[in-house]
């Protein structure tokens, strides 16, 4: 059941059931994947043998599980746009909000930017010549040799920014296909070759016994890279930028949260035991393990060369990650940012909807970082280090997701949630708590340099300062751009985001709110975020919250309040948001006038004859009723139950029609009996009725 309507602000919304549909469940699911996990990512972890099992699954129950859950609930219950930017903003403030989304923003700069170089130092990996591409990954060259390299890659990264902003359908697809070609197909070959590899007789390069699956201590910095485990897992909320693209976003959101989470656990447990099996310890090496893995299993059907296949089909991988990351932090950045915490610069969409200018910015200063990089003696130190400033900053990021997620079940209690945290308070107070506690845990460790590689990033004091800096740099980074959005009107009118709960209820922050109004209901018909609140709601307003079985009812229940707030107009249909499942569908709702009768200056006139009533023709909404029950039977497939029902309803609305018809002529013939009894007011004249019983003249 969907229609098109223009809304107050004039812009067009869709009536249809929930969002714009077009993101499909399995792109979403490959876009998380995507982001998450890829086969590189390995490598760090295959450090620890048989034990990254466990560590792997630790985070995954200490890390990802929680942050899964608590996404999936935020997303359900306030599914406005902004994704993390919106939960923070609802529960702790505006600053953690935006301070959120330039973290989110800056690490995905830092990643990408310091990885440029990396990639210039696996070029020969492209080539049949194995030994001279190690050599050359390895060894130091003349800038003459390599910069014109890590040029060439630069300008691949531009490419994909300019890719990334074509819109939301162009870079699922590309997610969709490079995750598969470039993780799932090489992963699959691995596991293959491997099993032949061990049936040759070939002795796995570590012990296998199961005693190995419990991590060894051996000192705070040994452990220093596990915090890589948690930053593994990282990201799976990113993609919620895009949750007003979905069809039925509380469903399929959580859905793809735990779907990837499964894909991701088997990609970083399988791909880190093969690696760690084929390649002894003390030859693993970041910038090209991965490669001599797929060389020594692809030497057991008599193919080394398979790395040149798989490292092509990694570009595709690649291709996927880095157009998804360009493109999820940016797009939440310029969506919060057109609200006014962005530069007027910075605000464009362009037609494809994406924030081309903020997109282009980044991959700018990604290029800075990259030739800063490019400059620096020890690349690979350099960037575990850097990996390591990340850490922090992302589990900082996750810590605030928490904390809100807590606040929001004491503040707003009653507020619907499409998906809740099971286990009530308690369960909600282990699932954060748990979370909580992974990420300071990780931070802490994260301050470890890794034992691994303490020739690379130097003394423990240097290695500290530098990732203290790096923090400081965006932390003043955050404060400087809220502090200048306070003093600038950046707000763009037409901005599409909308303002927070705590602000339509008229709170100055974040405060208690017994309400049960959907968040979706509260933000209909209101100006955007930056502007004035048009229609205030009183946080502690109550409604009756039908059963979500109960779709007429639950709509029925939304046109009332938003006829009480004055928000729909008469005679102007309204999207109107089902009450206690805000992203469930949308009902179109038509809104009839009170019938007014004025002549072409405006003035009242009195109300029609009897006679005229008689001959007015019976109202058509049973044949609205029935032509768009055919039209539905005809055109969507799959809702022939609801045309059937729409049928139903035209002939209930028919004999209602022919009821109320009579019932208003009966009023005519009773108002022309009590005009000729009443007394005149005036000289000639009749006292006029203060409100008309018969249809309308127009």
């Amino acid at each position: 059941m969907s229609a098109n309507t223009k809304s107050k602000s004039g812009a067009v919304v869709k009536g249809a059931k929930g969002g714009a549909g077009n993101l499909t469940t399995i792109a979403l699911i490959m876009m998380n994947v995507t982001v998450i996990a890829g086969l590189a990512n390995d490598v760090q972890q295959s450090f620890y043998g048989l034990s990254s099992v466990t560590l792997f699954l630790l985070g995954g129950l200490l890390f990802f599980l929680p942050t899964g859950l608590v996404a999936a609930e935020l997303a359900s219950g306030w599914s406005q746009r902004g994704g993390i930017f919106r939960w923070v903003g609802e529960g702790i403030g505006t600053f953690p909000a935006i301070a959120c989304l330039l973290i989110l923003w800056f690490q995905t700069t830092f990643t990408f930017g310091s990885g440029i170089p990396s990639m210039s130092a696996t070029i020969g990996f492209f080539t049949t010549k194995y030994d001279w591409a190690v050599d050359f990954a390895k060894n130091s060259h003349s800038w003459k040799v390599t910069l014109p390299i890590m040029i060439g890659w630069l300008a691949y990264y531009w490419f994909c920014c300019w890719l990334a902003t074509k819109g939301v359908k162009t870079f699922s697809n590309i997610a969709k296909y490079g995750v598969i070609l470039g993780t799932f197909l090489p992963l699959g070959v691995m596991t293959i070759l491997a099993v032949v590899w061990l049936c040759q007789g070939n002795a796995p390069a570590i012990d296998m016994a199961p005693s190995n699956l419990v991590p060894k201590w051996e000192g705070m910095s040994t452990l220093a890279l596990a915090a890589g485990v948690f930053f593994s897992f990282a990201g799976i909320d990113m993609n919620a930028a895009h949750i007003k693209d979905l069809k039925k976003p509380n469903r399929q959101f959580p859905l793809a949260i735990f779907i990837s989470m499964i894909l991701a656990l088997l990609i970083f447990i399988i791909g880190t035991l093969i690696i760690a099996m084929v390649i002894p310890n003390k030859q693993i090496n970041l910038l090209y393990t991965l490669f001599a893995t797929y060389r020594a299993l692809g030497a057991t059907i008599g193919f080394p060369d398979l790395y040149l296949v798989f490292c092509w089909l990694g570009m595709l991988n690649s291709f996927a990650a880095l157009i998804t990351n360009l493109a999820g932090p940016s797009y939440m950045l310029g969506q919060a940012g057109r609200s006014g915490f962005l530069p007027k610069f910075l605000q464009n969409n362009n037609k494809h909807g994406m924030p081309s200018r903020l997109m282009y910015t980044q991959m700018a200063l990604m290029t800075v970082i990259a030739f800063i990089v490019f400059l620096l003696p020890n690349v690979e130190g350099f960037v575990a280090l850097i990996t390591q400033a990340i850490t922090i900053l992302y589990l900082t990021y996750y810590v605030l997701m928490f904390v809100a997620f807590l606040r929001l079940r004491y503040q707003q209690p009653n507020r619907p949630r499409g998906f809740k945290v099971p286990g009530g308070m308690v369960g909600a107070w282990i699932v954060a708590g748990v979370g909580i506690i992974a990420c300071i845990f990780g931070i802490v460790l994260a301050f470890y340099p890794p034992a691994q590689l303490e020739a690379e990033v130097g003394s423990g004091m240097t290695y500290d300062l530098i990732i203290i800096g790096l923090l400081a740099f965006v932390l003043i980074a955050c404060i400087l751009i809220y502090r200048a959005s306070r003093k600038h009107n950046w707000s763009d009118p037409t901005n599409q985001f909308a303002p927070f709960t705590w602000q339509i209820e008229g709170l100055k922050k974040p405060g208690k709110a017994l309400s049960n109004i959907p968040t979706a209901l509260l933000s209909e018909g209101q100006n955007p975020m930056g502007q004035p609140i048009r229609h205030l709601y009183d946080p502690n307003e109550m409604i009756d919250l039908p059963s979500s079985k109960e779709p007429d009812a639950q709509a029925a229940a939304a046109a009332a309040l938003l006829k009480k707030h004055g928000i729909t107009e008469p005679g102007e249909p309204a999207k109107v948001a089902l009450v206690g499942d805000p992203n469930a569908g949308m009902k179109m709702i038509a809104y009839e006038p009170e019938p007014v009768h004025t002549d072409d200056d405006g003035n009242m006139l009195p109300a029609p004859a009897a006679a005229d009533v008689k001959a007015a023709a019976v109202p058509t909404d049973a044949k609205r009723a029935q032509a768009r029950a055919q039209a539905l039977e005809a055109d969507v497939q799959g809702y022939t139950d609801e045309a059937h029902a729409l049928e139903d309803e035209a002939k209930d609305d028919a004999a209602l029609a022919k009821a109320e018809h009579r019932v208003q002529v009966d009023e005519a013939e009773a108002s022309e009996a009590a005009a000729k009894t009443a007394k005149p007011t005036l000289s000639g004249g009749a006292s006029t009725p203060s409100k008309p019983a018969g249809p309308s003249s127009n």
